[in-house]
């Protein structure tokens, strides 16, 4: 049922102009080119994009690779990442913040309601623009491309070549390799139409619980931003899951419903980041010339991170997401190993096909589930 555009139009919990103002106005600048390198950069990236998706299908056996028109691919600067990540979250907390203005109307009379709105929305745009730095691309799910279908893949040109610059890697074989991970999530949704639906529902119990249960309307608001920032980052694939139960103040404010939701949340994330990665590292010399030098010092970068940053990546949960990578990547690589690439598939057939949490960090015991076959 459409709004009624006449009826007093409710103050906002989450102020989405300055969250998306305030990452523009705080995301750093990205590496100097000039117009006509940055054309070429874009056009190649495009190119690679698409190169990749062959590549996705081969490794993967998931035939929904082969057509990907119903979700846009979009070579975006850091601010357009930071403004397009606002919307997302709009997306994902305002039916949370609908309901609690349908079922408290009580506590939308605040006369601070609007600042804290406010307040909010720049910590939002505060996070969105140290994001903003650091993600490599992204698949976006929840937010409709322009054709009101599937969702969008953002590939976030200026990190992409400020890493391989870092690296002194090959342009194109870094970009390639970065391609493959960011398609195989496109892959994964288009493989499993109903995961989008699945994921935005708990994502909004775990929101609505959080506000509930929170002693104030701004811790309440606080805490899901906190909570979404953490999805968000580990569906950005440097971005995209849900913070692991050690992520801070989160841990004090779910009740057993909250954590089983969380539970679940960070099981589906270990396996789509970890199913991203096993597919990127599927690829050999053939593909990727230079693959080895790639991720050997891929891996070594994170070693010199310096130490404001590990303190502000840890507060994020992102260093909580490289688990998650590692998680989920021991969990593909032994299903695959003892029951194939399409053994291992059937977790994208339904949503109670996929791993718990338990189940992420003991394989065995989802293979038995499934009732798979087991090779040798």
């Amino acid at each position: 049922m459409p709004r009624n555009e006449s009826a007093t139009p409710r103050p906002q919990l989450v102020n989405w102009d300055i969250a998306a103002s305030t990452a523009a106005s705080l995301t750093p600048a990205g590496p100097t080119m000039n117009p006509a390198d940055i054309a070429r950069a874009v056009q190649n990236m495009r190119e690679l994009a698409d190169a990749s998706v062959s590549h996705v299908h081969a490794i993967s056996r998931l035939d929904a690779a082969r057509d990907l028109r119903d979700s846009e691919l979009l070579i975006v600067d850091r601010a357009s990442w930071a403004k397009a990540n606002a919307q997302s979250f709009r997306t994902l907390m305002d039916p949370a913040l609908d309901q609690l203005a349908a079922t408290r109307p009580d506590l939308l009379k605040s006369a601070s309601l609007t600042l804290g709105g406010s307040v909010t929305g720049a910590q939002l745009g505060a996070i969105l623009a140290f994001l903003s730095s650091k993600v490599l691309g992204q698949y976006d799910p929840f937010v409709p491309s322009r054709n009101g279908q599937g969702g969008r893949l953002m590939l976030v040109a200026p990190n992409i070549i400020a890493v391989e610059r870092e690296l002194n890697v090959d342009p194109s074989d870094f970009r390639l390799w970065v391609c493959l991970h960011e398609q195989t999530h496109r892959v994964q949704f288009a493989a499993a139409p109903w995961l989008k639906d699945h994921m935005t529902g708990h994502i909004g119990e775990l929101t609505s619980g959080l506000m509930d249960k929170a002693d104030s309307l701004s811790e309440r608001l606080g805490a899901a931003v906190k909570n979404l920032a953490g999805t968000r980052s580990r569906i950005a694939g440097g971005t995209a899951g849900v913070p692991t139960q050690d992520v801070g103040v989160l841990s004090i404010l779910q009740d057993p419903d909250d954590k089983a939701r969380l539970s679940h949340l960070t099981a589906v994330m270990s396996l789509l980041e970890g199913h991203a990665n096993v597919v990127m590292d599927g690829v050999d010399g053939r593909i990727v010339p230079s693959v080895k030098t790639i991720r050997r010092r891929f891996n070594a970068r994170g070693k010199s991170r310096g130490p404001l940053e590990k303190v502000i990546r840890q507060l994020m949960g992102l260093d909580a997401k490289m688990r998650q990578y590692s998680d989920g990547s021991k969990f593909v690589r032994r299903v695959v190993g003892q029951t194939g690439m399409d053994g291992f598939n059937a977790v994208w057939e339904a949503a109670d096909h996929l791993p718990t949490e338990r189940e992420i960090h003991a394989p065995d015991e989802w293979i038995d589930r499934m009732s798979l076959r087991r090779h040798g």
